[in-house]
């Protein structure tokens, strides 16, 4: 059985990654009790005609507080039945955040007539914070819209094979900001940059003129093989220990070149020795 656990503070595309499951064959839940996790995978092991169930549930600040604090006690009992569980959980920044609220107009299930709307949100944050502690994936949805979220669950959960660590290889501009759920990030900007070439500049790292620059670069090769030791040597040790994901940042001015060539050429080398690699240009149009 596989289940997928799905949450977050309000706002942060839970309804979306529910939507995106369901349509993946997952049978989904929204605002389960967290005291009921036990029961449900009980039931869907014993009452399902399929083989490998694949079940998903929301748990978020719906829950009374007392249920979201045994949520760790409720995640072993989850693991000691050997059941695939992965614990996805999603949120943007307190900016990101109230902006969502006030061009939708819905409201927050912790505000009150004396509870703002930015208070709620800090409240949230404490009140998720045992299952935030225990989550194998954590995606910022601060800079993704609707589909480029839809696509990061997809390379991410269902991408990924049932054993293993999933490693994704990511390259990001600084000026749209740093990915806040990366795991390592390493900044590229001291590289000689393509867009300065306008030849190059209307071409992305992925295509071969920005590649052959780069190519012929001294420092560009001599960051890369830094970078790729460095990778090749401990993320092993990650996976090593049980870490079900790991994101690894590549990060240049826009984001368009000497990260993307980077992430790219080094997705390809890593794949060798750990398997399941994956990559990802965030603010690649």
């Amino acid at each position: 059985m596989r289940l997928i656990i799905v949450s977050g503070r309000s706002g942060s595309g839970k309804s979306t990654a529910l939507a995106v499951l369901e349509d993946n064959g997952f049978y989904c839940i929204d605002n389960l009790p967290a005291s009921l996790l036990p029961d449900l995978a009980e039931r869907a092991l014993l009452h399902t005609e399929l083989s490998q169930p694949q079940v998903a549930v929301s748990v978020d600040a719906r829950n009374l507080p007392s249920q979201l604090k045994r949520f760790p006690e409720l995640l072993e009992q989850l693991r000691q039945h050997n059941i695939q569980c992965d614990v996805l959980y999603l949120d943007a920044d307190n900016a990101t955040l109230l902006k969502r609220f006030s061009e939708t107009r819905r409201r927050h299930p912790l505000s009150s007539p004396s509870r703002s709307l930015s208070e709620a949100i800090d409240d949230e944050t404490i009140l998720l914070g045992p299952i935030a502690d225990l989550a194998d994936l954590k995606i910022d949805t601060a800079n993704l819209n609707l589909y480029q979220l839809r696509d990061t669950i997809k390379l991410r959960l269902l991408d990924k094979p049932e054993a293993g660590t999933a490693f994704l290889l990511e390259s990001f501009g600084f000026k749209r900001g740093m990915p806040v759920d990366a795991d390592l990030v390493f900044d590229v900007r001291c590289l000689p940059n393509p867009y300065w070439k306008p030849d190059l500049r209307e071409h992305s790292g992925l295509e071969q003129p920005v590649r052959d620059y780069l190519d012929a670069l001294d420092d560009v090769e001599e960051m890369y093989q830094d970078i790729f030791t460095y990778l090749n040597k401990w993320l092993p040790r990650f996976a090593a220990s049980n870490r079900a994901y790991v994101t690894v940042a590549i990060g240049c001015t826009g984001g368009h070149h000497r990260s993307v060539y980077l992430a790219e050429r080094l997705g390809a080398a890593l794949r060798a020795n750990l398997g399941n690699v994956q990559i990802r240009h965030r603010d690649l149009p």
